[in-house]
C-alpha cells in the first residue's frame, strides 16, 4: 500500500509490481497535485511492462488520463446505491460473464472517456462510462470494493457534500444509503470477486 496523498513518494519501477490497483479519493485527477502526474507514468509504465492495471473510481479516471482519455465533470453528481447495466460486448461477457447488471455503490462527480483502444463494459442511467477495459486493465467509476466500514466512515465524513447536493436525483440521503447495507454489501462482494478473479488471473508471476 503507497499513500501517495499522505506524501508517499510514487513508485517509478512498475516492474517491483505483478500489477497494480489505484483506490478513489476525494480529489480530481486534474488537480494540481504533485503525485498526478508521476502516477500517471507509473500506469504507462505498467502498460509497457504488460502488467495489469486496476482502478477504482479515481483510479479510474487515472487510468483513463494515462491512456490519453479525459476526466470530466458527469452531467449527474452519485452518491449512495445505484443500478450499473453491463454492456452487450464480447469483452464485458469476458470479464462479467453472464452478468447483465448489479447495484453498484457510487461517490463522484467527475467521470472519464472512454481511452483509445479501450471498450465501454458498464454503463448507467446517470454515468455512460461505469467502467472501460483495455487489455487486462480495468478501470471504474463505480465503487465494488465497499465494506460497512468504508460506506460509514464515509457517510460521516461527507455528510455536507451529501446536504450539498441533496437536489441530484443521483444522491440518496443516508438513511436510503444504509438501508439493507448488509445485503446489498454481500451482492456487491459477489461482483468484486468476478473482477478480482479475473484480473488476477493476469498478474504477472516470478
Amino acid at each position: 500500500m503507497v499513500a501517495l496523498d499522505e506524501g508517499a513518494p510514487v513508485p517509478r519501477d512498475a516492474h517491483r509490481f505483478s500489477g497494480l490497483a489505484f483506490m478513489g479519493g476525494p480529489m480530481s485527477a486534474n488537480d494540481p497535485l504533485p503525485w498526478i502526474a508521476p502516477a500517471l507514468e507509473l500506469i504507462r509504465d505498467a502498460v509497457r511492462k504488460d502488467l495489469p492495471v486496476l482502478g477504482h473510481c479515481l483510479g479510474g479516471q487515472l487510468m483513463a488520463r494515462a491512456f490519453g482519455g479525459t476526466v470530466r465533470a458527469n452531467p449527474v453528481r452519485e452518491i449512495g446505491w445505484g443500478e450499473v447495466r453491463v454492456a452487450d460486448n464480447a469483452l464485458a461477457r469476458e470479464w462479467l460473464g453472464e452478468l447483465q447488471g448489479f447495484e453498484s455503490f457510487h461517490w463522484h462527480g467527475e467521470t472519464f472517456s472512454i481511452p483509445p483502444g479501450g471498450t465501454r463494459v458498464l454503463e448507467s442511467t446517470h454515468c455512460a462510462n461505469q467502467a472501460f477495459a483495455l487489455g487486462k486493465h480495468f478501470g471504474m467509476q463505480c465503487h465494488v470494493e465497499m465494506t460497512e466500514e468504508l460506506v460509514r466512515l464515509w457517510l460521516r465524513g461527507g455528510a455536507g457534500e451529501i446536504r450539498d447536493a441533496a437536489d441530484s436525483p443521483g444522491v440518496q440521503k443516508p438513511e436510503e444509503i444504509q438501508r439493507n447495507l448488509e445485503s446489498r454489501l454481500d451482492a456487491l462482494h459477489a461482483v468484486a470477486d468476478r473482477v478480482y478473479d479475473r484480473w488476477t488471473e493476469r498478474l504477472a508471476r516470478g
